[in-house]
């Protein structure tokens, strides 16, 4: 099993002044820690599971294009971009320098899009639900057409481009990887099957709910006929170590590992202070590795 890092907050001790130096220095302690990968979240405004709106917040992809230049090793990614930010055509482009810049460590992580404040508050459009899945099929199969080196045109019902031209190519091979992230038995999961090379499902939810998701993946993978074990299985979790233990969350692991799970994400309350870091890379990652 492979454990990562997600960074949801960027209010550091320090204030705004201090963020560059933070966050260089998380990003290097938790490579040097044995730390897989890591992971922003791609908003604009804090969310209201994490902080109060006006809490500091990085746009995405500027802030892994940063930890790419003072990283080696990690994969980076967005847990998750909402398929409403970015037009496709765009966030292929956007995927793939970062990809090429960190030398093929990218991921493509995206969903359906969700927090409604940020989108009004910055003029970005909100369409319902429904459209909102529409646009987010519509960009997965752009992105692949894009990566796929093909400059053709793609006619769709929401987006219309004249020549997926991509050029560089990005340095991950076939593509970086597309992650989709969230929990809907009838559309994410099946847009899962169809598209992606790896899933994110919520470790909250519990190891009997996340099997039972990973059963209808399995069942959607039957209908596309795609090979389920191709598919990276993640969670995204939170790990307070002034709660519990790191045997806790050995146990955790094991238990997540039991159901498929492959690569455990995990965020901090205070990853500032790295100690959660440090302790992660002497009692659990070498614990799990071998899981």
């Amino acid at each position: 099993m492979r454990i990562g890092l997600q960074i949801p907050s960027f209010t550091f001790a320090g204030g705004p002044a201090s963020i560059r130096a933070t966050l260089a220095d998380v990003a290097r302690t938790a490579e040097e820690a044995g730390f897989a990968s890591v992971w922003v979240m791609d908003h604009f405004f804090q969310i209201p599971p994490v902080g109060p709106a006006e809490q500091e917040m990085l746009e995405g992809y500027a802030t892994l294009a940063y930890l790419a230049a003072v990283t080696e090793r990690v994969k980076l990614g967005t847990l998750v971009t909402g398929v409403t930010y970015r037009h496709p055509g765009v966030l292929a482009k956007t995927v793939t320098t970062l990809d090429v810049l960190s030398g093929g460590r990218a991921y493509l992580g995206i969903g359906a899009a969700w927090f409604d404040r940020e989108h009004h508050g910055l003029g970005v459009p909100f369409p319902p639900l429904g459209e909102r899945f529409e646009r987010l099929e519509e960009t997965l199969r752009i992105v692949k057409q894009f990566w796929s080196g093909e400059a053709r045109p793609f006619e769709g019902r929401h987006y219309q481009l004249a020549e997926t031209l991509s050029s560089p190519p990005p340095l991950a091979r076939p593509h970086p990887p597309i992650l989709i992230g969230g929990m809907g038995e009838r559309k994410t999961l099946r847009l899962v099957a169809r598209y992606a090379d790896a899933c994110n499902l919520f470790a909250l939810a519990g190891t009997e709910a996340l099997a039972a998701k990973l059963d209808v993946l399995r069942r959607h993978c039957d209908a596309e006929g795609r090979d389920y074990d191709a598919i990276e299985k993640t969670t995204l979790g939170t790990a307070n170590l002034a709660r519990q233990t790191t045997a806790d969350v050995v146990e955790q692991c094991r238990a997540l590992a039991a159901i498929g799970v492959q690569h455990a994400i995990f965020n901090f309350p205070r990853v500032d202070e790295r100690t959660a870091l440090r302790a992660f890379g002497k009692e659990v990652i070498p614990a799990v590795a071998s899981l």
